[in-house]
C-alpha cells in the first residue's frame, strides 16, 4: 500500500513539474526576445555621434524605455 502511494505522489509531482516547466516557455522567449533588443538598441546608441558623451548607465537607461516601449519621441533630444 505504501508503495503504491509513493508512486502516485511521485507521478503527481512529476505532473507538476512538467505543467511549470510548460507555463514557462513562453516567458524566457518573452525575455530572449527583450535581451536581444537591449543588446541591439544599446549597440545603436553607443554608433549614435549625439548620444557618446553619455556615461554607460544612461544609454544603458534609454535602451531599456526603447525597448518597454516608454520613447515616443521619433527624433532623441539631447538637450
Amino acid at each position: 500500500m505504501g508503495e503504491s502511494l509513493t508512486k502516485a505522489f511521485l507521478g503527481v509531482i512529476a505532473l507538476g513539474v512538467s505543467c511549470i516547466a510548460i507555463e514557462l516557455v513562453p516567458v524566457s522567449r518573452q525575455a530572449g526576445y527583450w535581451n536581444r533588443c537591449l543588446e541591439s538598441t544599446v549597440k545603436w546608441i553607443n554608433e549614435a555621434p549625439d548620444l557618446r558623451g553619455w556615461d554607460e548607465k544612461s544609454k544603458e537607461s534609454l535602451a531599456v524605455g526603447v525597448c518597454n516601449g516608454a520613447v515616443y519621441e521619433p527624433k532623441l533630444k539631447t538637450q
